[in-house]
């Protein structure tokens, strides 16, 4: 089986729910959706979201790049040559890591589909089934609550609240949100990079003192500032998760081995895909680090990838994979399905996806 095409589309989904956080505004979830072709026609799925705050990419950066440059380089390849695929995928230009992301995954739907094996039995096989946080907007304190009560309600017993836009709201917010929900739901909080570090640590040392039982916070600082990150860390005792301020497996072992964070954040829009999460995952575990699976604001396709990624692997004890329970339909025929805070991971082939509705190709 050998790569004949790659076409490029995108579908377009509105949201039930403005999304909002400290970086962006978002109503509806614009998704390349691209289609690796093989020569005996059979498709591979892969999708990236152009997130321009954090990869720096557009819709037209991602179409570019896989059109023009990382396309060419690999029609005519052998699908069992998974190592000169990625090889020659993540060397045909820098950066650009959502589009790359988009072509790994479908590169490994292809392999799966070829031998008949769902892709989290690829990676590990370790479980099948894996609960996710649902992510709620910064928004006023009433609207916060109300929609933590609403999540609460509709199965979600593990909470990821956005903060970073005010850190005396953020503080309200959060102890409102404890009170409302009582002490059995997991809270998460996600700064989105927007504290200082020293302001870091007094929101955190409050969240402390004020009992709210917070289970991690997420990249409280600038992606960049990893010895503020470090001076979180070791000044709380709440565990930090690094998520912006990992995108490679280079960046992953830097953190580690500054001890700058507890936990790591997977996104495969940040890593490139598949293939390098996996590099990230296994250094971490090596240094006794787990991690989490995350995402960006993406369709079943992505989505799919990242749950079946996860379900394989034993050091990723968390996830972050809510994004089709915000979006008003789901456009993708197959993949995983969902049971409240629960994603099922389907036995079909590959990423188990037959079709796009909506799919629409981009010249």
């Amino acid at each position: 089986m050998k790569i004949a095409d790659i076409k490029v589309g995108k579908v377009s989904i509105a949201l039930k729910k403005t999304f909002k956080t400290a970086l962006r505004t978002v109503d509806r979830a614009e998704e390349i959706v691209i289609k690796v072709i093989s020569d005996s026609g059979e498709a591979g799925f892969g999708s990236a979201t152009p997130t321009a705050v954090i990869t720096g990419e557009i819709e037209s950066s991602i179409e570019g790049a896989v059109k023009g440059i990382i396309k060419p380089k690999l029609i005519g390849m052998d699908i069992d040559n998974m190592e000169g695929i990625m090889n020659v995928l993540h060397s045909s230009i820098i950066k650009n890591t959502s589009a790359k992301a988009a072509v790994d995954m479908a590169v490994y739907d292809l392999f799966g589909k070829k031998y008949n094996m769902p892709l989290y039995k690829l990676f590990g096989g370790y479980r099948n089934e894996i609960t996710t946080d649902i992510t709620i907007s910064v928004n006023s304190l009433e609207e916060m609550v109300n929609d933590s009560i609403k999540a609460v309600q509709q199965g979600f017993n593990i909470l990821k609240i956005k903060a970073g836009t005010d850190f005396s709201m953020d503080i309200q917010r959060i102890k409102a949100i404890r009170d409302a929900v009582g002490g059995n739901i997991t809270i998460r909080v996600d700064a989105n990079q927007g504290w200082k570090p020293k302001e870091a640590v007094r929101i955190i040392r409050k969240f402390e003192d004020m009992g709210l039982n917070i289970e991690l916070v997420e990249q409280p600082v600038k992606y960049w500032d990893l010895e503020g990150l470090k001076f979180v860390t070791e000044n709380v005792e709440t565990d930090i998760l690094a998520d912006e301020a990992v995108f490679s497996s280079y960046e992953a072992l830097k953190v580690i081995q500054m001890r700058a964070a507890d936990l790591v954040n997977i996104k495969l829009m940040k890593c490139g895909g598949l293939y390098n999460a996996a590099k990230i995952n296994s250094i971490a575990e090596t240094m006794g680090i787990e991690c989490m699976i995350g995402c960006m604001l993406e369709s079943k396709i992505g989505i799919t990838a990242a749950a079946s990624f996860s379900g394989g692997k034993k050091n990723i004890t968390r996830a972050d994979l809510d994004t089709v329970n915000l979006m008003l339909e789901d456009p993708v025929i197959g993949g995983v399905s969902f049971n409240k805070d629960k994603i099922l991971l389907s036995d079909a082939p590959g990423l188990g996806i037959t079709d796009v509705q909506g799919w629409v190709e981009l010249s």
